[in-house]
């Protein structure tokens, strides 16, 4: 239990953060285990919703991996994935729609707003917001040789970000909420990578803060410890040596 003391104290160290994002667009992406804990799923919800009422304006988009593999477990389709990505056949794509719009989604919609908030919840699909194509994945061999072209299904990669619909949301004072699943423009559907729909849609809107919420720190050296800062020169050094790899990948 947080006394009357250490409740103010935490106030007030917040206090010049909150002038400095009062009226700021904040994209956050919610995944890891916080999206399997209670006690962290509550907190994840009053933490948006005191976003919101200190004058931020949040954006969720979220994850759901642990889910689409329960369900994909129960019905005996086999989960595959290519360095972070999972590989999905229409079977899965299926599966991958039902779990994040039709349940993981309104799940987060309905605890925001069971913790005093006003959460809409949408996928890419939804007033266009998302354009997707598929994915053509490349998978480095090391130097001097061709990248090897991987098909991993309906995977896709971000080609239009329409941001009329968040834009009519935020005004309207909601908190959206977004599932990573984009048609495309022959009627696909497309399975797509929640930190880089968050990242489309932070640039997008030109958003003051991208936050990604996950298990690890974040990206990791050879070493084990944390790289705090990366130069695009020196990613491509990383993954070529295998040292970012799996679900560092797509962050």
């Amino acid at each position: 239990m947080i006394s009357d003391t250490e409740r103010a104290k935490i106030l007030i160290e917040a206090l010049p953060y909150i002038q400095r994002f009062n009226g700021a667009t904040m994209v956050i992406k919610y995944g890891g285990h916080a999206m399997v804990d209670e006690e962290l799923k509550r907190g994840f919800a009053l933490d948006i919703v005191l976003m919101k009422y200190v004058g931020i304006n949040p954006i969720v988009v979220h994850g759901g991996g642990p889910q689409i593999g329960e369900l994909l477990k129960k019905l005996s389709i086999e989960s595959r994935f290519v360095e972070g990505m999972r590989v999905t056949d229409e079977k899965t794509m299926d599966v991958v729609e039902m779990v994040l719009v039709g349940k993981v989604n309104k799940e987060i919609v309905s605890l925001i707003n069971r913790s005093g908030g006003r959460a809409v919840g949408l996928s890419g699909k939804d007033g266009n917001l998302l354009t997707a194509s598929k994915l053509k994945y490349l998978r480095n061999r090391g130097a001097d040789q061709p990248p090897e072209i991987i098909d991993i299904g309906l995977v896709g990669e971000i080609t239009a970000v329409d941001t009329k619909i968040l834009s009519n949301l935020l005004a309207g004072d909601f908190i959206p909420v977004i599932a990573p699943v984009a048609g495309g423009e022959k009627g696909e559907t497309f399975n797509i990578n929640a930190d880089i729909v968050a990242g489309h849609v932070a640039g997008a809107l030109g958003a003051r803060k991208l936050v990604l919420l996950t298990d690890t720190a974040g990206v990791l050296g050879a070493d084990g410890g944390l790289i705090t800062t990366l130069k695009a020169d020196e990613s491509k050094a990383l993954l070529s040596e295998g040292i970012i790899k799996g679900g560092m990948i797509p962050k």
